[in-house]
């Protein structure tokens, strides 16, 4: 009998949650994903100081002013991170837009288009790139707008239906619902619950959106996130993508018994109703307040590291 991890390969594409390239090396995922708290991770590893110093000073050849110096350079070596990631795994990189531009469509195209001229000058053709987006109804909008100039999204921090909905309906390349989030939520609101196995409200979700896609043929992709536990990931093998940290890759590696696929897709394929207008998607999002605090918590969670981010750079830079 195989291990876990490679019974899982055989039925879902697995995904790295992780900017550090040795676990990547060790774990041999399809794809990888990012985000400000990983890169601020991996921007501490020793093998990464000279991407730190190459950003620094191609932002000083780029800016003059300081608050534009440091930007630039959180830019680069988010991209730097990409390409290095990229020239281990067989797919695509997901890079995380600005979280403070969660609610602005407009600075978010404008983002996204920056980062991927980065990539491109590096060498890395954009079809091997997810921009990262928060699944705000502005976030939603700018994935609208980039899909259509060829430009892949990825839509994170979803907790909600409406939300995986709304994604859908924009044409998103692929949506990253969470699971652990939402358990913790419900933890901590109902502790003598019980959440376990199929009854964990992330594992619904996501299942939910996964028959709902299908049903209505989306091309969208539905990539589970944020997992607490083996279980959960377990409980969505044959779910398109999933993305797991380094550490639950390594119990899955090192576990054998047998895995039966959960999630098939449907094979009665019906036409999809009208897209959510935003007055609809706010309404049935802001009945859900989960959602709502998750959502709110995650990008604040990455705007702080990514302000994190910047203060390292800004002191590596009054360093040199």
């Amino acid at each position: 009998m195989t291990n876990l991890l490679n019974q899982l390969k055989n039925m879902t594409s697995v995904v790295a949650d992780t900017g550090d390239i040795e676990a990547i090396k060790i774990h041999h995922p399809e794809d990888a994903t990012t985000n400000p708290s990983l890169l601020l991770k991996a921007a501490e590893l020793p093998q990464y100081k000279s991407f730190i110093k190459q950003a620094i000073a191609e932002a000083k050849a780029t800016y003059t002013e300081q608050q534009h110096i440091v930007a630039e350079a959180s830019d680069r070596l988010a991209v730097r991170i990409g390409v290095e990631i990229l020239n281990h795994i067989p797919g695509k990189i997901s890079t995380e837009v600005d979280a403070r531009l969660s609610f602005d469509c407009e600075q978010t195209v404008l983002k996204a288009q920056k980062l991927i001229a980065l990539y491109q000058q590096a060498g890395i053709d954009k079809s091997r790139v997810l921009i990262k987006i928060a699944a705000t109804w502005q976030g939603i909008c700018a994935a609208k707008i980039l899909q259509q100039q060829g430009i892949n999204c990825n839509l994170t921090l979803i907790f909600n239906f409406a939300q995986a909905r709304a994604c859908a309906e924009a044409g998103a390349y692929l949506i990253s619902p969470f699971v652990g989030r939402i358990l913790d939520w419900y933890k901590a609101k109902f502790p003598e619950q019980d959440f376990s196995g199929a009854k964990d409200p992330g594992v619904q979700s996501v299942q939910t959106i996964y028959q709902y896609f299908k049903q209505h043929n989306y091309r969208t992709i539905v990539m589970g996130a944020s997992f607490r536990n083996t279980d959960e990931i377990i409980a969505l093998a044959g779910c398109d993508k999933l993305t797991i940290g380094p550490a639950l890759l390594a119990q899955l590696s090192s576990t054998e018994q047998p895995l039966v696929r959960q999630l098939n897709a449907s094979d009665a394929v019906t036409p999809p109703p009208a897209p959510l207008t935003e007055s609809a998607f706010l309404w049935q999002f802001h009945q859900d307040p989960m959602a709502v605090e998750k959502l709110a918590e995650g990008i604040r969670a990455f705007a702080n590291d990514q302000e994190k981010l910047e203060q390292l750079l800004l002191l590596k830079m009054n360093d040199d």
